[in-house]
């Protein structure tokens, strides 16, 4: 599985670098000829990069349905000043649709404004753009998910396992202790998740305390750094670490790895987005359960959509919300459903 997620990740790096995009500002447009510019913010993202893969395979059906598909892909690092400049290269090589995951969902006006004027849409996905920018153009989209279901199911799925297993109170005082690693500082998605969590805890009658929260920025290395410093603090006390994603959860098990905690000393793990390693961590029994973030979903309906943008056909069969939107439900995963999801 980690080759395979390996292989997966190289793919998507190497299209960024290499002549898998066929645009070119010379070539005449031709409604059967569709050449999709991609950005994201981060090309370290493992859910992203699977993500990416998926809609490569996707946007390769249409090539035997009679059309010319090509892609473009480039990683921003993390700048919005780079990935704005990477969506004018886009443009310029004659991509004539982008999908655009922001660096910064709240300031993409450069992005649309650059679109808008060679009149190429652009589907949004992953990190959702504010309803005012949204409404700034009549062919902006967004493909992703609530990032508040992904909350809701993740702190279900922790009733679930405190309301069955007394052990995971470990103290016996009654109540739960927890930390939270949280994606980024202001982002919406890592926000949403980290109240949503919590919210459903208490919903459920579930006593909590809260010991600490840490900003690890999606990244596992980070989020070791972030739990060995929680641990340093709290010793023995942390009973449920939630994560906003599972590379972060990942991360927190490796900081406890690194300090050879036995099995029984280790608190109950959880995380989100169902990426290649958190499912084989939760079937291995190292993550409690994640919450499943449907990529291949959300990669097929941005295949979909960039082909009836260009092609002008099938719009009428797409199911939006809001004439701009599609949402993808989060599934809950745990040991005795992973097998359905990495079968996927």
């Amino acid at each position: 599985m980690r080759m395979k997620e390996m292989l997966a990740a190289g793919i998507v790096l190497s299209m960024g670098i290499q002549l898998f995009c066929a645009c070119s500002k010379e070539m005449p447009y031709e409604e059967n000829k569709v050449y999709v510019g991609v950005t994201y913010y981060n090309q370290s993202d493992t859910f992203l990069n699977q993500l990416i893969a998926s809609l490569k395979e996707n946007l390769q059906e249409y090539e035997g349905n009679g059309y010319e598909i090509s892609i473009l892909i480039r990683g921003a690092g993390g700048s919005q000043r780079t990935q704005e400049d990477q969506v004018k290269e886009l443009i310029d090589s004659g991509c004539n649709v982008l999908c655009v995951n922001l660096v910064d969902r709240a300031d993409p006006s450069e992005i649309i404004d650059l679109a808008r004027e060679t009149d190429v849409p652009i589907i949004f996905f992953n990190r959702e753009p504010v309803a005012e920018d949204m409404m700034q153009w009549d062919r902006l989209y967004y493909v992703g998910a609530f990032a508040e279901q992904s909350g809701i199911m993740q702190g279900e799925l922790a009733v679930e396992i405190i309301q069955s297993d007394p052990l995971v109170d470990r103290n016996k005082d009654g109540k739960i202790q927890y930390v939270i690693l949280e994606g980024e500082a202001g982002h919406q998605d890592a926000i949403i998740r980290s109240e949503s969590v919590v919210e459903t805890l208490k919903s459920h009658e579930i006593e909590i305390e809260k010991l600490s929260n840490g900003i690890a920025n999606w990244n596992r290395a980070q989020a070791q750094n972030q739990m060995l410093q929680m641990i340093s603090q709290h010793q023995n006390r942390i009973e449920l670490v939630l994560a906003n994603n599972d590379d972060m959860a990942l991360g927190a098990i490796d900081a406890y790895e690194k300090l050879n905690y036995t099995e029984s000393a280790l608190p109950v793990f959880l995380g989100v987005d169902g990426t290649d390693v958190g499912l084989e961590a939760v079937r291995d029994s190292k993550l409690a359960g994640t919450v499943y973030n449907d990529k291949e979903g959300q990669a097929e309906a941005m295949a979909e959509l960039a082909v009836a943008l260009v092609s002008g056909t099938g719009m009428e069969k797409i199911k939006f919300q809001d004439k701009k939107y599609i949402y993808l439900p989060y599934m809950k995963v745990t040991k005795s459903s992973v097998d359905r999801f990495m079968r996927r």
